[in-house]
This record gives structure tokens, sequence and C-alpha cells, in this order.
């Protein structure tokens, strides 16, 4: 039986540099969260009028607001990329999450133009939403996996470099 490679690093040192060092880092910390809060807020307020029939408009509100983050989230995420990686999406250490990203911005915009187009009542909406929050659940559990295999690699990295020397 041979040995496991030992993992790719998601970022190399420059990288990791340029991540440190760029403010777009500060303003993905702060949008994540805010962007989580408002979907947990809008999931309840949807669950709420599919559960009861009130409340239609501040789901959609909350919709609206939800997909308004996604949309900041994704425009200075790809131009955090381009700072620490050099591409404005797809970069290799992103790109299953960035694919899933359009799935996604997919659904969030398919329930805009529903929304826009009165292709759906209310409660096809919620449902459409709904959908679009399943896949922002899986796309943000990608994120996160893969930020927390980057700091396990980063803390790894001295100890791996101390036990080399």
């Amino acid at each position: 039986m041979s040995p496991r490679p030992a993992p790719v690093p998601l970022y190399t040192a420059e990288e990791r540099a340029r991540r440190d060092a760029s403010a777009w880092t500060v303003v993905q910390g702060v949008l994540a969260p805010l962007q989580f809060l408002a979907f947990a807020l809008s999931l309840v307020l949807l669950l709420r009028y599919l559960a009861t029939g009130a409340g239609e408009q501040a789901a959609t509100v909350s919709v609206l607001v939800k997909t308004a983050l996604l949309y900041l989230i994704m425009v200075t995420g790809s131009i955090w990329e381009k700072v620490v990686f050099g591409r404005w999406l797809f970069a290799p250490a992103f790109y299953w999450e960035d694919m899933f990203s359009m799935l996604v911005l997919a659904l969030h915009t398919a329930y805009l133009a529903a929304l826009a187009g009165h292709w759906l009542d209310g409660r096809g909406l919620a449902w459409l939403a709904l959908a679009a929050y399943a896949a922002y659940v899986i796309n943000a559990t990608q994120f996160l996996l893969k930020l927390r295999a980057a700091r396990l690699q980063q803390q790894r990295g001295p100890l791996a470099q101390g036990a080399a020397a």
C-alpha cells in the first residue's frame, strides 16, 4: 500500500499573501455572514408564508434582499478571485465552488424573472426560492469545507516544514 500523496495546497505562498493583503478578503468576510443572515430570515418568512398563507409580501422582499446580497457577493468574490488568483472566476482552487455558484445564480435569477414576468403565483415563487436556497446551502457548504481544509493545511504547514528541517 503506497502512502497517500500530500493534498495540493489551496493557495501558493504568493496567493496567500495577496489574499491576506486584499481588502476584498474583508469584504467577503463581511458579506458571507450577512448573506447567510438574510437567507435564514428569508427562509423563515418563506416557510411561514407556505404554511399559513400570511406574509407573502414580506417573503418576497426577503428573497429580493437575499438575491441582491448574492449578486453583490458574486461580483466582489470575482474581484477577490482576480486579485488572489489572477482570474475573474473558475480559478482551479475554487473551480467546483464557482461552477455550483452558477446554478445558485441561475435559480435566483429565475426567481427574479418569474416575479417580474408574473409567470408563477406566490406559492410557485416561494417554492422556486426554496430550490434556490437549497442550492445556496450546498454551495455555502462547499466554500466552508474548502476554507476549513485550507486552514488545516496552513496549520500543518509549519509543522511539516519543521519536521523536514
